[in-house]
């Protein structure tokens, strides 16, 4: 006869079988619109936006790196689409603009992550602008060991008779529309598992207009054309129990005017995060939330499993599930660094590790020791330098069970 131990463990196991089959099957659409400041969507209010913040949230978010900083980056368009690709800032990906670039692409981007996993995830891109996906992403490039994307819906501004040049560059808008279009088709038939939309008039509008009415008028019609992305999304999470994962945001804010950006005013590096997600963690909505954010939630809402070398480089932590350690800082004295972060962890432990090398951005592997151990709560850690090789570079990790913070240091 069973025991009561053994009926007991049968029925767990039996639930367990039931839930991991009957779990949901998770996506993901991020959506670019191109070049709209925090308190412009704010006050416009574009429906599609805030529809999908009012299912889950909406918060300001920052660009631009560390003013004054080694990753204070400029606040331009394929600065900012890197800075969502890779979940890194300039001194790494080293996309300084929008011409004459050559990516370091041993900072993956969130495709080559999602290629690289043992499952055979689908992947698409929609855009109106061939080197997202020829010079940013490195498609079929060697350094992404060939990444190819599995749907690609892009090239529209190459085809001048399509296309032809209009009054206002709304040629762009029209290509916007056919990308949206595209999208929303394909979401609904091929449900890529992860999926980029980009999208560009509206930062042209501003660089002829600034703000005003036509801007406020192609903000909404823009919000429109992304409203039958997220009809497709709620067709197919009805249709087909799936669980996805939306986040709407742009790439930089603007000048005082909105006709410029590139610098680093509040209104520059003022951006905004709208997710269909009501479950964000404490990280949303602080002042630390920022596009390098948008990659490690990808990561952790798909489950992917990212290297432990590339993890340690990232520059953003996730907004979704559990973080225990943010905001590192680092302290230089004579021959001491006092590193420090604001901590959520009450029982976790904080693994310290410092590297006088930089072989990462040249394809290599980094020489990390391990400095030591204390609790994430304790927010500090004294490095005594001088016990260790001399070096003009430092790089500093604290790693914890659920978030990896990591800085560099210059003497």
């Amino acid at each position: 006869m069973m025991s009561i131990k053994k009926v007991f463990l049968t029925v767990v196991f039996a639930w367990m079988v039931f839930f991991t089959i009957q779990a949901k099957t998770r996506k993901v659409v991020y959506i670019v619109l191109d070049g709209i400041p925090a308190d412009y969507v704010e006050r416009v209010r574009p429906k599609t936006v805030f529809d999908i913040a009012d299912k889950g949230a909406y918060a300001r978010a920052y660009t631009g790196g560390e003013i004054g900083g080694y990753s204070q980056t400029p606040t331009i368009s394929a600065v900012g689409y890197t800075n969502i690709l890779t979940g890194t800032w300039l001194n790494k990906h080293n996309v300084p603009g929008n011409s004459n670039l050559k990516p370091n692409y041993n900072y993956w981007s969130i495709f080559r992550i999602a290629k690289e996993q043992q499952q055979d995830f689908k992947t698409a891109l929609f855009s109106s602008w061939v080197d997202n996906r020829t010079v940013l992403i490195g498609e079929g490039k060697e350094e992404t060991n060939q990444l190819q994307i599995d749907y690609v819906y892009d090239g529209y501004e190459l085809d001048k008779t399509r296309f032809p040049e209009k009054k206002d560059h709304k040629q762009i808008f029209e290509i916007d529309s056919v990308v949206c279009q595209k999208a929303a088709a394909s979401i609904r038939r091929d449900a890529p598992d992860l999926s980029w939309v980009y999208l560009w008039y509206t930062d042209s509008g501003f660089h002829l207009y600034g703000d005003g009415a036509f801007m406020d008028d192609y903000v909404n019609k823009t919000d429109q054309l992304i409203a039958q992305i997220w009809e497709a999304v709620q067709y197919r999470e009805k249709m087909f129990d799936e669980d996805w994962l939306v986040i709407v945001t742009t790439d930089h804010g603007r000048s005082e005017s909105g006709h410029g950006h590139g610098g680093q005013s509040e209104r520059e590096r003022s951006v905004w995060i709208s997710t269909n997600q009501k479950k964000v963690n404490n990280h949303f909505g602080s002042a630390s939330l920022s596009l390098v954010d948008i990659l490690p939630t990808i990561c952790h809402f798909m489950d992917f499993d990212v290297p432990r070398d590339l993890a340690f480089e990232q520059d953003g932590i996730s907004f979704l599930g559990k973080n225990d350690i943010s905001a590192l800082k680092t302290s230089p004295y004579d021959d001491t660094v006092v590193l420090s972060w604001n901590s959520s962890s009450t029982n976790n432990k904080a693994i310290i590790y410092m590297a006088t090398t930089n072989h990462f951005k040249e394809g290599g592997v980094e020489e990390w020791i391990e400095l030591g151990e204390v609790p994430a709560k304790a927010g500090a850690f004294t490095v005594d330098i001088s016990q260790y090789p001399a070096s003009k570079f430092y790089k500093f990790v604290v790693s914890t069970p659920h978030n990896a913070l990591n800085r560099w240091l210059r003497k």
